[in-house]
């Protein structure tokens, strides 16, 4: 499979091909499910269509815990058949289809109570590891063990000595999801889907009863396309009933958004080598390693205020660091706390008034023709909804069209960076000699970029420049960010340094230092004038603020209102507008 870059040009290419042929599939929603779609459309041999109108997991699925797991809460829902499915695609990810973006990581499960806990966790927990291989594969992570206490503090040196009697040991698998969100919708590129970010569907195109394709605006130019298509995919996950409502119609379920929110801390604030999995009142807590930094999360509450933003307040944030203290030796303060992250979850709406009991289930729905609406479900089982959404497309067709489609085949088809990891990770002191870049660089590119990574080292050789840290920021190399704007479709200084890279969570100035370079980087490539790298860097620097302020506030009403005091980036097109 050649690579593809997410380009430019691409894009313009791909709105050009949208506006001028007849898709089979038009998928919209760029997030996890809307790129999982597009990438098995594409792999059946569809003509294919993906628009985002942000950027690629812009929303939901840039702020999620960044786990690949079955759900060990779930076993207590008796959901069995959602446990063993996230499994067998926890297994997939990790050994063929994103082996470069997916890798194991430990947690230990604190007990509090003798013998009848240990019995039921560890049953529990032994479940969880019986369960991945009746999915029908490999387990890919290593097999749980039970620890005495003095074992437990021994990895986690930071557990106080009375928060546990004991704990048990297991495995889950963790991701960057923003990558691996981009690197679908890559990926279904280079098997020849139509894809373009910053691209909103103004309304859905009807013959009669039936929607035929959708309107849709450049944002980055203004100018407006119809784009034709036999089926239309609605992946829009929490905006599903906003999407759904430009057809004129109510759908079938009902999408409901439940607010959590993840801090980021240094890893020298807890002493240990492994997560930790935390049960609270309300549902779990956890506390995942994360490259030099700790990932703290989540909360789990009801959210009916601006979707395109939603804010943390100070006491999501409270509510965290009062649970996570509660087993730490020396606990956290909010001068510990380097970034923070809220995001929405778009859950089935239930009976049940506490979002953590609403499905996790996903559903899909042709109850208007032409349109297939998709929603519900976890990051983990992404493939198996976009399976789903797109097997319903095809029989729709195959119905009117009297056309055979191939089955699904994602389950063998690796991402762009996937193929040749395993040797290209193999020759990583090659690279390093080669590039004269630490091992420990390498390291890092070849878990961002997989065997891609040769793509960012060819850049290097032809402006040596580019191998330099950023200022502020030096777990990245200038390289990156001018592959972003190059190769994966960043278009604005929000992409790169909030998505491309986790600048804006993982320093404690949320990228506000480093502003100025990436703009200037990106800016050579995306032909930026002054004014709109003035302005890109504005922006950003009021997102920021605003961010920060949301976090001041007591509750969702006020953070909202602070949050929202930062509008969207104003495009290039729009350089003579108002901000």
């Amino acid at each position: 499979m050649r690579s593809v870059p997410l380009s430019p040009q691409n894009r313009e290419s791909a709105l050009a091909a949208m506006g001028s042929e007849q898709l089979d599939i038009l998928v919209i929603g760029g997030g996890v499910v809307g790129g999982g779609a597009a990438l098995d459309a594409a792999t059946r041999g569809l003509s294919v269509g993906l628009v985002e109108a942000r950027d690629f997991a812009s929303g939901t699925s840039s702020r999620s815990s960044k786990l690949i797991h079955g759900g060990l809460r779930y076993l207590e829902m008796l959901d069995f058949r959602l446990v063993a499915e996230a499994l067998g695609e926890r297994s997939l990810l990790l050994e063929k289809i994103a082996p470069h973006l997916v890798r194991p990581v430990p947690f230990i499960y604190p007990l509090t109570h003798r013998i009848w806990e240990r019995l039921y966790a560890g049953s529990g927990v032994a479940l969880y590891d019986s369960m991945a291989f009746l999915s029908g594969r490999s387990r890919g992570v290593p097999h749980h063990r039970h620890l005495s206490r003095r074992g437990a503090r021994r990895i986690m040196p930071a557990l106080r000595r009375d928060a546990l009697i004991g704990a048990l040991h297991y495995y889950d698998g963790q991701v960057d999801d923003a990558r691996h969100t981009m690197f679908l919708s890559r990926t279904a590129a280079a098997y020849g889907a139509h894809v373009a970010s910053r691209t909103r569907v103004v309304s859905l195109i009807r013959e009669g009863d039936r929607v035929t394709g959708a309107r849709v605006k450049d944002l980055e130019t203004g100018d407006e396309h119809d784009v034709a298509a036999r089926q239309v995919i609605n992946a829009t996950g929490v905006w599903t009933d906003e999407t759904q409502g430009l057809a004129g119609e109510r759908g079938q379920f009902h999408v409901r958004a439940s607010k959590g929110i993840h801090l980021v801390v240094p890893r020298d604030r807890i002493r240990g080598e492994s997560g930790l999995i935390l049960r609270t009142e309300k549902s779990v807590l956890f506390v995942i390693p994360w490259g030099r930094h700790w990932i703290i999360g989540t909360t789990d509450t009801d959210w009916d205020l601006s979707k395109d933003h939603p804010a943390a307040s100070r006491s999501d944030i409270d509510y965290l660091l009062e649970h996570v203290n509660k087993v730490l030796v020396q606990p956290l303060t909010h001068d510990d706390v380097q970034g923070v992250y809220a995001g929405l979850r778009p859950l089935l709406a239930g009976e049940d008034a506490a979002t953590s009991k609403l499905s996790r289930e996903h559903a899909v729905s042709t109850s208007i023709t032409g349109l297939v609406v998709i929603a519900g479900g976890k990051y983990t089982t992404y493939r198996i909804m976009a399976k789903d959404a797109v097997d319903a497309a095809v029989q729709s067709m195959s119905t009117i069209h009297d056309r055979k489609v191939p089955e699904c085949c994602t389950e063998d088809v690796p991402l762009l960076g996937a193929d040749g990891f395993e040797a290209v990770w193999n020759q990583r002191q090659k690279l390093a000699a080669e590039s004269g870049l630490g091992i420990g660089r390498i390291e890092h590119l070849l878990r961002r970029y997989g065997s891609l990574v040769t793509e960012l080292l060819e850049l290097i050789a032809a402006q040596p420049d580019l191998a330099e840290a950023l200022t502020g920021a030096d777990d990245y190399l200038r390289a990156e960010v001018v592959y972003a704007a190059s190769h994966e479709g960043a278009r604005h200084l929000d992409d790169t340094i909030a998505r491309r890279t986790r600048i804006s969570i993982e320093t404690f100035d949320r990228g506000t230092k480093v502003a100025d370079e990436v703009a200037t980087l990106m800016g050579d490539v995306l032909g930026w004038s002054t004014e709109q790298r003035e302005r890109e860097v504005d922006h950003y620097l009021k997102r920021v603020e605003a961010e920060r302020e949301s976090q001041t506030m007591p509750d969702d009403e006020t953070a909202d209102a602070a949050r929202m005091g930062a509008g969207d980036v104003v495009p290039v097109s729009q350089a003579g507008a108002p901000a």
